[in-house]
């Protein structure tokens, strides 16, 4: 009998195993680090490279991550995020709720051309290391994703900021003063500005400026996070102006509110 118990109690133990926390009673440790050492040492940014990534970074790339970071919180009530958490707001739900359904609009549309965006680097970037020019490795991966994907081109070009999105020069500011130092060695940052000049010969001269997504991502790729977490920091990221709309919703009021005033109907295109 105490042999099947140890069985079933192994057996459960195995069930979530994880290298991320040990806890019991008295105990959390973040892999292998007691919870108590990581509190008044290391940043939040810190912190999340360190929970997903399993390293700690140092105070130069946790700068430079902190910086994608603060660059994406909020982009207003247009988003349709944003949208979603003040409507959630005004239906009488909390605040857990109300960031939940907005997270959940962040879809490959509204919220992956980050993680797309990282994904074609990394394909220019194999070509170089195959042997290709930088010119030549830019144009055909542009080339070949554009055919599998439809002439979109994730993190460049922008709906509402025109010439420029004013966050990616200073983002990319950042990660030539970080490849300058030695902390990120710049090759994505070179293939992100080659891109842009691409798309923008492409378009008989007219500019194809890059976009937050596009200047993340190369932030991302430099500091060697793979495609998908680009996704996942971006709804970390974007959640603070999730939080801070829904509860400034909160505290205006309103009740069911849709996504149009009231007195404007939709269009009705049915039977007569």
């Amino acid at each position: 009998m105490s042999e099947q118990i140890n069985n079933c109690e192994n057996e459960s133990a195995a069930w979530w195993s994880t290298d991320i926390i040990d806890m019991s009673p008295g105990v959390i440790r973040f892999r292998g680090h007691p919870i108590e050492n990581l509190i008044g040492n290391v940043s939040f940014a810190q912190m999340i490279w360190f929970m997903v990534r399993g390293d700690m970074p140092n105070k130069e790339q946790a700068y430079l991550f902190e910086c994608a970071l603060v660059s994406s919180v909020d982009h207003g009530p247009q988003a349709p995020s944003i949208a979603a958490a003040r409507m959630a707001a005004t239906c009488g739900l909390g605040l857990n709720n109300v960031i939940a359904t907005a997270v959940n609009m962040l879809g490959d549309s509204h919220g992956g051309a980050g993680e797309q965006c990282v994904e074609l680097y990394h394909e220019i970037k194999k070509r170089q290391e195959a042997g290709q020019p930088l010119t030549l490795a830019v144009r055909e991966g542009l080339a070949d994703w554009i055919s599998e994907h439809g002439k979109f081109v994730p993190g460049y070009g922008h709906r509402f900021h025109k010439p420029i999105d004013p966050r990616s020069p200073r983002l990319l500011q950042l990660v030539d003063d970080a490849a300058s130092n030695g902390v990120v060695s710049g090759d994505f940052a070179v293939i992100g500005r080659q891109v842009e000049k691409e798309l923008t010969e492409q378009k008989g001269g007219h500019a194809i400026p890059m976009n937050i997504d596009g200047a993340t991502a190369v932030i991302f790729a430099e500091l060697g996070f793979p495609a998908p977490l680009a996704r996942g920091i971006f709804c970390l990221s974007r959640s603070v102006g999730i939080l801070a709309h829904g509860w400034e919703q909160m505290q205006q009021g309103g009740r069911n509110k849709g996504p149009i005033p009231r007195k404007y109907l939709p269009k009705y295109t049915g039977l007569k």
